[in-house]
């Protein structure tokens, strides 16, 4: 019975190991290490947690994060940043350029359409009855000389709005001028049958087409948002399309349609935010 109590006893006890590092010649103990369950699980976790302490900080600490997948890098914030800017800079251009669409349309179907200039010129009407203002012979002259000189100034106006340059499309008598009071958007020029119209500067023709108020119609977009239309022409000479250079002959002068009361030439001036009036920047 207490042979058998032992081999009982025996079986029960746990089985502890050792770890030896020995000298393979003289076979002398450098190092031991006792082990047992407890302590392999004891190291294992302390090695676990010094191994993701060591790997959590290398990834938060260093530029090492950047390589993680889902993790933002310094050159993707830099390219948001970007792409925002882009994004509000393209819906304020897609905005204009409805607006300049609409008045397109507005143009040439003759209808009513927001001109943005409105309420400047709206600002610039001025009751000149009430001001107690006397002129004399020599401000005149001055007056006169001055305008001369501006006229014919090589120095572009600061005031420009469509920095470009623009030659005049005929030569001849304006009849009837630019007034958005009287929504007579563009000037009357006057002159001969089947006189060459020019193109005031380099652009693309985006309609050349008959129309029943306004006869053969030519109208050109050029850099900068800006567009000059041709009205009552005798015929056309180019085609939607076309590319055209400044001075290019694009029309002849005519009397068609059912809104004119003699040989003449309907000249307009547009940008993105409505008609302009070209003796502010052409010198005819």
């Amino acid at each position: 019975m207490k042979g058998k109590k032992n081999v009982n006893k025996n079986k029960q006890e746990p089985n502890n190991y050792r770890l030896l590092v020995l000298n393979e010649e003289t076979y002398e103990e450098k190092f031991s290490l006792r082990l047992s369950k407890l302590n392999v699980l004891a190291y294992s976790v302390l090695i676990s947690l010094f191994i993701m302490t060591i790997t959590t900080f290398i990834i938060f600490f260093t530029p090492v994060k950047e390589y993680v997948p889902g993790y933002d890098t310094t050159a993707i914030r830099f390219q948001a940043i970007d792409n925002l800017q882009k994004l509000d800079t393209l819906v304020a251009e897609l905005e204009n350029n409805e607006q300049y669409i609409l008045s397109l349309k507005s143009l040439l179907s003759g209808e009513e359409f927001e001109n943005k200039y409105q309420s400047r010129s709206e600002l610039a009407k001025v009751d000149l009855s009430e001001l107690d203002v006397k002129i004399n012979i020599e401000d005149s002259v001055l007056r006169k000389l001055v305008e001369r000189e501006d006229k014919f100034n090589v120095i572009e106006s600061q005031f420009n709005p469509i920095n470009i340059s623009l030659e005049s499309p005929v030569s001849g008598f304006i009849s009837e001028k630019f007034s958005i009071t009287e929504k007579h958007y563009g000037i009357d020029i006057v002159l001969k049958e089947e006189t060459p119209v020019k193109s005031v500067a380099d652009g693309i023709v985006i309609l050349s087409e008959w129309t029943i108020n306004s006869g053969y119609t030519v109208a050109v977009y050029h850099k900068n948002k800006l567009m000059t239309v041709y009205k009552h022409n005798k015929s056309s000479k180019v085609s939607q399309g076309d590319f055209v250079q400044s001075g290019e002959i694009i029309a002849l002068s005519g009397n068609t349609g059912e809104l004119t009361t003699g040989p003449h030439l309907h000249f307009e001036l547009w940008d993105d935010k409505g008609p302009i009036n070209p003796e502010d920047l052409i010198s005819f």
